[in-house]
């Protein structure tokens, strides 16, 4: 299972929007080795399985805030309509609609690395809260060890790629 889809490749798909961790569907369908289309009519076919909270619509805002975060070119050209947004319940949901062998195992390889995304943000908190009692423990002189712990710890901040030639 772990050659059908690699966790590197489904934790790339994984975005924040409206405060919530949501897949793509046009990544969905990738995934699935589906249309985006079949996806979404298999979805709109059975619509009362997807409440707000399962999926949504991004507004134009939202894709054109992404895309330009992303700076994905095959997202270019004009769209009929923008991508939904799964949630991991969502997500699970999809394998009840979408009946073939390629979608159960797509996601239970998803679902696990939803799940190690939770364990990862879980275990940095306990970290970071551990970190501040022994900090609070030992005077001044651990200072920059602390710092430089924490700085560990920081999520990376993106570079900027600068796009086009060298002159």
């Amino acid at each position: 299972m772990g050659d059908l889809v690699p966790r590197e490749r489904i934790e790339q798909t994984i975005f924040v929007i409206r405060g919530h961790r949501v897949m793509l569907s046009t990544d969905l369908a990738d995934l699935y080795a589906v249309e985006p289309r079949v996806l979404i009519q298999a979805v709109k076919r059975n619509r009362g399985r997807f409440p707000a909270d399962f999926m949504f619509q991004l507004t134009e805002q939202e894709f054109n805030h992404l895309k330009s975060q992303i700076v994905i070119s095959s997202w270019g050209g004009r769209r009929r309509a923008y991508p939904y947004a799964f949630t991991e319940q969502g997500v699970a949901m999809l394998s009840s609609v979408l009946r073939s062998k390629r979608a159960i195992e797509v996601n239970i390889a998803i679902m696990r690395t939803f799940v190690r995304l939770r364990e990862m943000i879980s275990s940095s908190k306990v970290l970071a809260r551990r970190l501040s009692d022994l900090e609070k423990k030992y005077d001044g002189q651990f200072r920059v060890v602390f710092e430089a712990i924490r700085e560990l710890m920081a999520e990376p901040t993106p570079k900027s790629r600068r796009i086009g030639f060298k002159t």
